[in-house]
């Protein structure tokens, strides 16, 4: 990723070297097929960042290189109850790569007090990458706080539009459809015959021994786990 700001103090510097130092040919390949444009062994990155330990400013420092690997690390040794939501905001919207987003998701937002008001935002943007955010925290509403959430709603939304949606969008909208079926016995029926219907991610190739995104395979799996 192009650099984004014209300084870079001695001690970005330092680690952006490190993390050059890091760098796997072949790692950056496997992550090329998912979008993300880095090559750092993750494992190594979190040793990185455990060094090093919280520091709100340098994490800001590196955010602002645009590396992704930079970005990652940033995200490992921030505070995330010190961001504003319109911070968080800006930093969703020029995340770039699914790694990055996912984690800022996941690691900052869902840890900061602005989280139901960002779920709001980004689930009505739209831009599918931003949309792909508020869902994400939507499903994780529908798992661990549902009450006032519209789960028909959400169920016809996902009927109507997740078929045809981008690729990122259409993960974060069938795991929402997943979800609600796993965990709402009410709206299972429901959320097994959308996904009969609409076949989203039906052939997707799944290892062995992995559950697939299928959601009605999913459902059924993770279902038949609660009552084991």
């Amino acid at each position: 990723m192009a650099q984004t700001t014209s300084a870079v103090t001695p001690a970005v510097a330092e680690v952006m070297a490190e993390l050059a130092a890091l760098e796997d040919p072949q790692i950056r390949a496997v992550n090329a097929n998912h979008g993300d444009d880095h090559g750092v062994n993750l494992t190594k990155l979190r040793a990185v960042a455990k060094r090093i330990k919280t520091q709100p400013e340098f994490s800001r420092d590196l955010w602002a290189t645009g590396d992704t690997a930079a970005r990652l690390l940033a995200l490992l040794i921030c505070r995330p109850k010190a961001f504003e939501r319109d911070e968080l905001d800006a930093m969703l919207r020029e995340a770039g790569t699914p790694k990055v987003q996912d984690w800022l998701v996941n690691y900052v937002v869902k840890k900061n007090s602005h989280v139901e008001e960002l779920r709001v935002l980004w689930f009505a943007d739209t831009d599918p990458v931003v949309a792909s955010a508020g869902w994400a925290l939507t499903t994780e509403r529908v798992a661990k706080s549902p009450e006032g959430l519209d789960l028909d709603g959400l169920l016809e939304l996902i009927e109507a539009e997740m078929k045809d949606a981008p690729e990122r969008l259409q993960w974060a909208m069938n795991h929402c459809l997943a979800q609600i079926g796993i965990e709402h016995p009410e709206h299972r029926a429901r959320a097994l015959a959308i996904g009969e219907r609409l076949e989203v991610l039906k052939d997707y190739p799944t290892p062995p021994g992995c559950t697939s995104p299928f959601a009605p395979v999913w459902i059924t799996e993770m279902v038949s786990r609660q009552k084991a």
